[in-house]
């Protein structure tokens, strides 16, 4: 059943299918949404109406609108939703118009690339693209002859700014400039200036244009860039006083603010944006992602790049700081009708100091205003609304001319001196606007696009009408919407604005007066005028896009756009020049752009420049109204508009926030209708919207044809088969060269053909379903029968064996049963016998445990009593013990008493007195003897202190002694100490250095190990890496030549050029210009080194012979031999000046090297002494450590410890010496660069030169310039002085690089030095650790090793002096013979005036002394005919056909080999000189022609090989035979030569594959891609209003045959010519890449080709190429692999693409291609037929979540000028010398065999 669109209030339309069939009279349909609810949808019953069919699904995401069968709102929304949501296409077109949705999100689709891509491109072939639109207007500007126009509009934030931009860019990249002033740089520049003045962020736009603007870009007859004129429309001035929530003033104000820290900017004395009433109001002053302080370094620098100077740029921020330090002026009220301005207020007084203004008379009239009467005239104060409305009126108007004034000097920088022959004008313009309260500022925009909507719908019309006219079609006119009332409503008489004006003049006229008179004058006139019914202050008109309801308050205001002129005249008054500028024209222009205080000024006073006015009119122009002002330049637009042709873009706005790729249906569908791209689909969809070419109409519905159908004549098949299609003919009508079909048409014919694919599908199906079956029926009856056969058998031997296990079963249970028994039996016995013995031993345990415890219980018993008996017996002892004490005690005091009474008596006394007399007469004895001893130790004691006194002052002396050896030890130890860390210190630096070298060694070892493994186990993967090196270094360098080979080819040019236009008669001037200006300016910077450099190169003497030249001999003979011989006489003075300076550099050489050798010595000796001091000290170290092991050795002033302080000190002294040594090498180093300067002096001469000329050049006035340079003298002398500035510059380098090896050298040998050092260090170490014995040996290992190494070093040397003695005698022989020559009279004297060709470069030609042998001879004066007949005017294919490969090679080779024979080395460098230049007038002659390029690429390689192969160098005489041995040239090496001739081969390989390029570039797209090799595989879809070019094979289509013709062709020519075999495989590697970079690139940017079949005609298309090089044997060439990016495109189109699977397979396959061509690839996945399915937008984000890791390229296109770098293997001939022939055809007659 059908698919129908029904509205939906969310989704404006949904989808939904009819679940019956409709019939007539039905009042419902029953429908099924997509989602699979049911619905019954009721039909209007007074329309009857039905709801609209939905397209086919392969009409879905089409490239243009027009392409789908069935036109109307919902087709064209949903092909916009898909191609945006799905495919990610922004750009659709829609007929005539590029619908272009903002994504917010930045695209890589703006590239060079992509503009190089689209350029040249027809519009239909290419999908949609802003590109696409400039490159349609610039070709037409060409082809047509006529201006074009690009008209960009839409919503605020819709990307019209961008657009417009992108336009710009392409053109400027296209067509280039026309001088060198880079007016493309300027045009582009202006954009940051207008956008930072113009541009502010809205609720709706980060960057929103807030004015309109019309660019003209300029063109000369050449079509390239010579200047740009732009007009601005309605800037929005109320924007400077006033922003909404979340919106910003102007760009450029928060620049200044966010630069206030400049140094520039202090007096302006800004802040904070947040300071600032004007920048403050909508509470966001920063945009997310932008920095205002960059901003403002980029407007600064486009204003510089506009011829804006510092200067005025620092008037522009002034004026603008003013008017910010304005806005902050507050006003106190003194009653309610007068106010005041404090005193001495700051932003006030800033603003006129900024302004140079008086503050008194500011503040006046910033408070009052003049009024005038017919009698006088006084001063009213105003109160402080007025006054704020009168200072934001001042700001505004300020801004407004500042404006005006840089669109004005914009346009200045912008306007070309150079006539304009054509332009491209880029319109950039509000689109249809409708708010909640709309007012002025919308009438004017909505009025404008009336305007707009008018042209655009009339040019549609006529379109429409041309083709139909043009392809015969009987024309009836279609109805379309004119809306013409609505203008007449606006602008006709007594209209809007007429009556709008008409109020203006009224003394008291008010808005609401003019809303009655738009009452009475239009409420129910017009149809199109409407009052609402709830006000009387507003009014309604029906736009073409939609009602509008307009509020009338402050029309009037601002249609007057009131400034009080006394405050104007305060500002005139200023003393900052710049101030007046902005008011002075005022008066006498009319200014167009006075606009709004609260809107957009209307047009920039460049826009209308009118007669300049009369007197007496200035008052009546100054009086005219901002409405009255857009009218006029409005017209002036339209009639811009309407002289030129039409292209336009309409921006459409997806969602209004800013979400990337988001699509809001609601917000499309109201801008599509506003902005007319539904209004064109209605215009096409009322005739024949659906065209077909007959050829495209037969290649797609040939399936619908019999075979009896299909006739010679394709127009007549076409109509036969449409009448037995479509009975009714009013759907159809037959053009010229196209079908024209009604809506609905293609649909039915594409379901026709669907229904017989399907039912062709069926009937295939069938059969191979029934043949399946039928092989599967078959297949399963055999396999059946055999499953029988052996289950049968299977289950036979299954029973035999199972009567085996069933006898086998009773003997085992028979067994078993007894088994069982007897184990039974047994298990019973035992356990019984168990139970026995454990009862058993219980009873007998019970028993043993009773026993146990009675005996047990015995011995307690036994323990207790013993226990109680202790106890008893110890209570008795204690009491007996106690009575014991108790009666010892009483007997002890009573003995005490009798002693006591005894103590008293006489008796006792007296005992006790004998007992102490004795012992008195003891001690008396013992005291006498003790006295005796007394005296005798006191005598010795006396003896003893005598001995101690003497004693004690000897120990005094001795501890002296030692306190003052003990501070000496001290000290020593110290240094000891100090001395021990610094060989500490040594040794660890030592230590340092031997691991770091161990470590390096490892490092070396390992890499060396690795290295070595890495070439077992992958050589071909390293010799992949150095080949892609090796490339990469050929491709660079091969680069540089064709830079400087373009560069040659351009000086050739001019040369040519100059010696055109200037005639004979101006050669005396040319010649005493030259040594009047030339030689005395010029010789004075020469005079110095440089002239060594100059002058020995020859350039000086060439730069002369540049001008001799321009002449012929004869009529100059007398003039050019004084002016020689004057040049002659200069040219000896400066090479004996040159002489000397040789002399004086060689003298200091010679010094240099002296003291090099002297140093040299000196260090030897040093060295020698060294080692001595050293032996000498270990000797003695020797000595000391083996006169005594005792510890005082090591003690403080022993021997040991002197020789080691001995030795600390000489290494101290050694390092001081090394450290000297160090000091002399920078010394002689800094020596070396002051020899250096002489040899750098030529250089600052240089400079100077250029001083000179720059200030002569400077002081010329024009008219002195013209009469100076009417010959051309002074760019001749510009490009002598070039040319001498190369070679000084090239001579520089050598110089430099020069002096950089003798420093390295320099270097080397003191880093030697300094290993020798550290070597004899480690060498006294080691020896020193060593036994004495070993130590004699190991110094004189050591010693002989030296000798040997420099005996070694001295056997080198003298073999180099041999060679070079041997080299000498041979030069001297040479050198002999020559004179011998000159004294027998045969030298002849070559005068300079005789060399004809400039020489490539100069060349030193050392000479070899060999055999002469046989070759061809030539006079000198011949040279010039051998390379007119040889090279200049030698036919190709002549030579080709009839004469063996390589000829003229050969006999060049062989005129060469003479001089050689000769030694003769001008000659030789005369020949090679004439005949590489000869080769480079002969290509650049013929360049475009491939056989001319192919014949002198061969030719120039054998020459190379020749040389090569008969250079003499074993490396080249491998394949010789003996006798091609013998001709090998004997006395000039040209390896210099042979660089040259490298470097010519890569140029013309160059040119090559430049003509191959440009010949193949228009058939690649047509055979590989459009062209259908495969029949009937694709068929063709249909591409709307703006056709592809033709795919199908017509007449002068290029096919895939085509291109292999053209291989063929290539192939055989590069063969005929006997180009090498290897460069023949990279010209078609190179052809192949070319191929498959053109295609693959084209591929991308085309959605129609990017199906199923298409990838399947490009993989059988490039089998064929694979093919070709298969018969070619040029598989191996490497040409396959080029095409692997194009074969996985192919193949990405045929996979299958659903799961995740699929991915994987897809990430693994399209290794070649980079992720966004894999993307790319599959966003422009289209189906061709049903059968196909999309690629789901859930797909693409799993392939770029699986390739988010690669890294490649985010370059979307291959870069298809790229040329892989060539090589020249060598190729020797087999082709014997002697035995070629020289035809008499070439007209060489005058050479002859030797």
């Amino acid at each position: 059943y059908a698919r129908v669109w029904i509205p939906d209030p969310e989704e404006v339309w949904k989808s939904a299918e009819l679940l019956k069939d409709y019939k007539p009279g039905d009042k419902v349909l029953q429908l099924r949404l997509e989602e699979g609810k049911d619905l019954e949808y009721c039909l209007d019953p007074k329309t009857k109406e039905l709801p609209p069919l939905r397209n086919p699904d392969i009409l879905v995401g089409e490239n243009d609108l027009t392409a789908l069968s069935y036109l109307h709102e919902p087709a064209v929304l949903h092909n916009l939703k898909v191609r945006f949501i799905d495919s990610k296409l922004i750009y659709t077109y829609c007929g005539i118009v590029l619908v272009a949705i903002n994504p917010y999100e930045q695209l890589p689709i703006y590239g060079e690339d992509i503009i190089n891509a689209y350029s040249g491109q027809n519009m239909g072939d290419m999908d949609p693209h802003i590109f696409a639109v400039a490159e349609e207007a610039y070709k037409q500007m060409a082809r047509d002859e006529r201006n074009q126009s690009i008209i960009v509009s839409g919503e605020s934030g819709a990307g019209k700014t961008v657009s417009a931009k992108y336009a710009m860019r392409y053109f400027a990249t296209v067509s280039g400039s026309a001088s060198e002033a880079n007016v493309e740089e300027k045009v582009l520049a202006s954009n940051p200036i207008m956008e930072s003045i113009g541009n502010a962020k809205t609720t709706r736009n980060d960057n929103s244009s807030r004015f309109g603007k019309y660019i003209e870009i300029g063109f000369d007859k050449r079509y390239r860039i010579i200047g740009a004129n732009m007009r601005t429309y309605l800037l929005e001035k109320s924007r400077v006083v006033f922003q909404a929530e979340e919106e910003r003033n102007y760009h450029i104000f928060y620049q200044l603010c966010a630069s206030a820290a400049l140094p520039e900017f202090k007096t302006l004395r800004l802040g904070n944006a947040d300071y600032f009433h004007y920048t403050k109001q909508g509470g966001s002053p920063v945009i997310d992602g932008v920095d205002d302080a960059k901003e403002m370094v980029n407007t600064r620098q486009a204003c510089t790049l506009l011829g804006i100077s510092d200067s005025y740029q620092m008037g522009i921020f002034r004026i603008l700081a003013g008017i910010l330090h304005l806005g902050n002026v507050e006003f106190a009220s003194r009653d309610s009708d007068s106010c005041t301005i404090p005193p001495k207020h700051d932003p006030l007084t800033i603003f006129c100091d900024l302004m140079g203004v008086e503050y008194e008379e500011m503040a006046h009239w910033l408070c009052h205003r003049k009024l005038a009467t017919a009698t006088e005239t006084y001063i009213k104060p105003i109160s402080k609304l007025h006054a704020i409305n009168a200072r934001d009126a001042l700001a505004k108007h300020i801004y407004a001319n500042l404006f005006n004034w840089i669109v004005d000097h914009v346009n200045k920088a912008l306007h070309s001196t150079i006539k304009q022959h054509s332009f491209i004008g880029v319109l950039d313009i509000y689109g249809f606007e409708t708010f909640e309260i709309n007012s002025f500022e919308q009438f004017c925009i909505n009025y404008a696009n009336e305007k707009l909507q008018q042209q655009f719908n009339m040019h549609v019309f006529k379109l429409e009408q041309e083709e139909y006219m043009k392809e015969q079609i009987p024309w009836t006119l279609i109805d379309f919407y004119d809306n013409q009332p609505c203008i007449n409503l606006i602008e006709a008489k007594m209209g809007i604005l007429d009556l709008l004006d008409e109020e203006c003049k009224m003394p008291k006229g008010s808005d609401d007066t003019w809303a009655q008179k738009l009452y009475n004058t239009h409420l129910n006139k017009c149809a199109l005028f409407e009052k609402p019914r709830l006000s009387n202050k507003a009014f309604i008109i029906k736009h073409f896009a939609d009602k509008v309801e307009y509020q009338c308050e402050g029309f009037l205001e601002k249609n007057k756009d009131t400034v009080y002129e006394e405050q104007i005249k305060v500002l005139k008054s200023s003393k900052f020049k710049l101030l007046p500028e902005l008011f002075q024209d005022e008066e006498k222009v009319l200014s167009p752009t006075s606009a709004t205080p609260s809107g957009r000024v209307p047009l920039s006073r460049t826009a209308v420049k009118p007669a300049k006015a009369r007197p007496g009119q200035t008052s009546k122009e100054h009086k005219k109204t901002v409405g009255h002002q857009f009218r006029n330049s409005l017209h002036l637009l339209m009639e811009t508009l309407n002289a030129t042709t039409p292209h336009y873009v309409r921006c459409i706005k997806p969602n209004d926030f800013k979400f990337p790729f988001t699509f809001d249906e609601k917000r499309a569908v109201q801008q599509l209708r506003a902005c007319g791209v539904l209004e064109t689909i209605r215009i096409s969809a009322a005739g024949f919207p659906s065209r077909w070419t007959y050829q495209e109409f037969f290649s797609r519905y040939r399936v619908l044809m019999k075979q009896r159908d299909v006739l010679g004549d394709r127009k007549q098949t076409c109509k036969n088969v449409l009448e037995k299609l479509i009975l009714d003919k009013d759907k159809y009508q037959f053009g010229k060269t196209k079908i024209f079909f009604r809506a609905g048409q293609v649909a039915y014919l594409e379901k026709i053909r669907a229904d017989k694919l399907r039912a062709a599908c069926i009937r295939i199906q069938k059969t191979i379903r029934g043949w399946l079956m039928r092989k599967k029926y078959m297949r399963m009856r055999k396999a059946a029968i055999t499953i029988q056969r052996y289950v049968r058998g299977y289950q036979a031997r299954c029973y035999a064996k199972f009567l085996r296990r069933t006898r086998a079963a009773i003997t085992i249970q028979k067994f078993h049963r007894m088994y069982v028994v007897r184990k039974r039996y047994q298990c019973m016995r035992d356990a019984t016998i168990a139970l026995q013995a454990l009862l058993r031993g219980y009873m007998a345990r019970n028993k043993y445990q009773m026993m146990l415890r009675e005996h047990k219980s015995i011995i307690i018993q036994k323990h207790v009593r013993g226990w109680l008996a202790r106890v008893h017996y110890r209570r008795t002892l204690k009491a007996i013990v106690y009575l014991q004490c108790c009666y010892r005690r009483m007997m002890a005091k009573r003995e005490l008493k009798k002693l006591k009474i005894e103590a008293r008596s006489v008796e006792r006394y007296k005992k006790l007195h004998i007992g102490l007399e004795n012992k008195i007469m003891q001690l008396q004895r013992k005291i006498d003897e003790q006295n005796k001893e007394y005296k005798s130790l006191l005598e010795k004691l006396n003896s003893l202190e005598i001995t101690y006194s003497t004693e004690t002052e000897r120990l005094r002396s001795d501890v002296e002694r030692l306190r003052m050896s003990e501070e000496e030890a001290k000290n020593a130890t110290n240094r000891v100490l100090s001395l021990q860390e610094e060989i500490a210190k040594l040794r660890k630096e030592l230590q340092q250095t031997q691991s770091e070298k161990k470590t390096i060694e490892e490092w070396a070892d390992k890499y060396k190990h690795e290295t070595e493994q890495a070439s077992m186990q992958s050589p071909v993967e390293e010799t992949k890496q150095l080949e892609l090196d090796l490339n990469d270094e050929r491709l660079r360098y091969q680069n540089l030549l064709n830079e400087f080979s373009r560069l040659e080819e351009r000086y050739d040019d001019l040369k040519d050029e100059m010696n055109l236009m200037m005639p004979v008669v101006n050669y005396q001037n040319q010649v005493t210009f030259l040594c009047a200006f030339l030689f005395p300016s010029l010789f004075p910077f020469f005079t110095h080194s440089s002239a060594s450099f100059c002058c020995g190169s020859g350039i000086l003497l060439d730069f002369v012979l540049f001008f001799l030249k321009q002449e012929p001999s004869e009529k100059k003979a007398p003039l050019d031999m004084s002016l020689f011989l004057k040049l002659q006489k200069r040219v000896t003075e400066l090479e004996q000046e040159k002489q000397s300076l040789q002399d004086e550099l060689d003298r200091k050489e010679e010094q240099a090297l002296r003291a090099k050798a002297k140093y040299e010595s000196l260090k030897r000796q040093e060295l020698e002494s060294e080692n001595k001091k050293l032996k000498n000290e270990l000797n003695e170290l020797q000595k000391a450590l083996t006169e005594t092991r005792s510890p005082e050795v090591t003690a403080p002033g022993a021997p040991a410890y002197r020789v080691l302080l001995d030795q600390l000190t000489s290494v101290s002294e050694e390092l001081e010496v090394r450290k000297e040594e160090v000091l002399i090498l920078r010394s002689q180093l800094v020596s070396q660069k002051e020899c250096n300067v002489l040899n750098m002096s030529f250089h600052h001469h240089h400079v100077s030169l250029l001083y000179f000329l720059n200030t002569f050049l400077g002081r010329q006035s024009p008219q002195d310039y013209h009469m100076l340079n009417e010959d051309g003298e002074l760019w001749l002398v510009y490009e002598g002085l070039k040319q001498a500035n190369r070679l000084l510059e090239s001579q520089l380098q050598s110089q430099k690089k020069s002096h950089e090896n003798e420093l390295e050298s320099l270097r080397g040998e003191i880093q030697s030095l300094k290993e020798e050092n550290n070597r004899q260090q480690q060498l006294l170490a080691q020896n020193l650790q060593l036994p004495p014995e070993a130590r004699i040996e190991a110094s004189l290992q050591h010693e002989i090793t030296r000798l040997t190494n420099e005996n070694l070093d001295l056997m080198e040397q003298l073999e180099k002096q041999d060679k070079t003695v041997r080299k000498l005698k041979k030069q001297l022989k040479v050198f002999a013979k020559k004179i011998g020559e000159l004294e027998v009279g045969q030298m002849e004297n070559i005068s300079p005036g005789q060399i004809i060709d400039e020489p490539i470069r100069p060349v030193n030609i050392p000479r070899k002394e060999k055999d002469f042998q046989g070759m061809l001879e030539y006079k000198k004066e011949d040279e010039q005919k051998l390379v007119k007949n040889l090279i200049l005017e030698l036919k190709p294919r002549g030579v080709a056909v009839n004469l063996i490969p390589g000829l003229p090679a050969y006999i060049l080779f062989m005129c060469v080999r003479h001089a050689d024979y000769l030694n003769d080395d001008q000659k030789v460098r005369s020949l090679l000189t004439s005949t590489i230049n000869g080769i480079k007038k002969v290509l650049k002659k013929r360049g475009d022609d491939f056989e001319t390029v192919s014949f002198w690429l061969s030719n120039t390689c054998r020459f190379l090989h020749c040389l090569k192969q008969y250079s003499g160098e074993e490396g080249f005489m491998k394949h010789n035979t003996p006798r091609q041995n013998e001709h090998c040239l004997t006395n000039f090496d040209l390896a210099e030569y042979r660089q040259v001739l490298s470097d010519l081969a890569i140029q013309i390989y160059q040119q090559l594959v430049r003509v191959l390029e440009n010949i193949l570039q228009p058939m690649i797209v047509s055979g590989m891609l459009e062209h259908e090799t495969i029949q009937g595989v694709s068929g063709v879809k249909p591409t709307g209003l703006r056709k592809r070019t033709s795919s199908i094979a017509d007449e002068g289509t290029y096919t895939l045959d085509s291109i292999i013709r053209q291989l063929n062709s290539f192939h055989s020519v590069m063969c005929q010519h006997g180009m090498d075999p290897e460069l023949i495989k990279q010209v078609v590697k190179q052809m192949f890449y070319i191929i498959g970079a053109v295609t693959l690139n084209n591929l991308l940017l085309r959605k129609d080709m990017c199906s199923w079949s298409k990838g399947m005609q490009i993989r059988y298309n490039v089998s064929q190429l694979e093919e070709w090089l298969r018969d070619k044997n040029l598989m191996n060439s490497g040409a396959k692999e080029t095409l692997e990016p194009l074969i996985q495109a192919a193949q990405l189109l045929q996979v299958k693409k659903k799961t995740d699977e699929d991915a994987e397979a897809i990430c693994s396959m399209c290794n070649a291609l980079t992720t966004a061509q894999i993307v790319k690839v599959l966003n422009l996945y289209t189906p061709v037929n049903e059968f196909e399915e999309r690629v789901l937008v859930s797909f693409i984000r799993t392939i770029q979540l699986r390739l988010r890791d690669r890294k490649d390229s985010p370059q979307l296109l291959m870069d298809a000028k790229h040329i892989f770098p060539v090589t020249f293997p060598f190729n020797p001939s087999s082709l014997a010398l002697e035995t070629i022939q020289i035809p008499a055809s070439l007209g060489l007659g005058f050479i002859s065999r030797v």
